[in-house]
């Protein structure tokens, strides 16, 4: 009776490591490549349209993901819990796992099977991930590994950021140091002179609108792919200039 009381102590103990959803959900099977320098340097202005990737709240825990798990973008943000599957491979570091963003695309490579190169190619769930994260879990040698993987909470320092680049009638916003689910899956923008309305995802984590918003404080509604919503109003002041970053005070912790 008492080693089951300390087995279960165990396993409670275990769980309580996991963070964020990653602790109530099932671990997928997929692999793990590495790209982009030990300094992850090559991992810069990704697909998801990020800039710096310290500067935007990510440092160098990020990934790219294949066709599967991209989803035209839509998953730009989002955070990954990953593990080397001991059990498929001796080239894992055993008892590590890390949390990485999705930053960036690993587009599929046709001209190679889907086990010999085409890594990324559907149905595949691949994660090329920077290489700094990639050596937290695994050996530099191996090149690809086995792995399991959970969505996970985002967990951000500071407000969300708002880049606002463009021109009079057209702007673009950058959304970046997303907590919580991490995705973006819908903004809309509020001019001091305006009403509410709705933006479009021109493409990864940059969101346009077409109204003329010069010279109006900004607010905007930033809902994630888990249903939950922030309002930020008034992040964005009136003198506001194309090519700035604006935090908001709130986000999803």
């Amino acid at each position: 009776m008492e080693k089951v009381a300390i087995l279960a102590l165990f396993l409670g103990l275990c769980v309580s490591q996991l963070s964020g959803s990653a602790a109530q959900q099932y671990w997928t099977p997929a692999n793990a490549t590495f790209y982009g320098g030990s300094d992850a340097s090559g991992t810069m202005n990704g697909a998801c349209g990020y800039d710096n990737l310290y500067n935007d709240g990510y440092a160098t825990n990020s990934t790219a993901l294949s066709t599967t798990l991209w989803g035209d973008g839509k998953s730009c943000g989002a955070c990954y819990a990953i593990t080397c599957d001991t059990s498929r491979t001796k080239d894992c570091k055993p008892g590590t796992s890390i949390t990485v963003t999705a930053t960036n695309f690993c587009p599929q490579d046709y001209s190679k099977p889907n086990d010999a190169g085409g890594w990324c190619n559907p149905p595949r769930q691949h994660f090329d991930m920077s290489e700094p994260a990639w050596e937290t879990i695994a050996q530099y040698r191996a090149g690809i590994v086995p792995v399991n993987y959970a969505r996970t909470t985002c967990r951000r320092t500071g407000g969300i950021r708002f880049t606002i680049t463009g021109h009079d009638y057209f702007d673009n916003v950058l959304i970046t140091n997303v907590g919580g689910s991490g995705a973006v899956s819908a903004v809309s923008v509020k001019g001091s002179a305006t009403s509410w309305t709705t933006m479009s995802r021109n493409w990864g984590a940059n969101w346009q609108n077409g109204a003329y918003l010069t010279g109006q404080s900004l607010s905007f509604k930033v809902q994630t792919d888990d249903g939950k919503s922030i309002q930020a109003d008034n992040v964005v002041p009136a003198y506001w200039k194309y090519g700035d970053t604006y935090e908001s005070y709130n986000n999803f912790y």
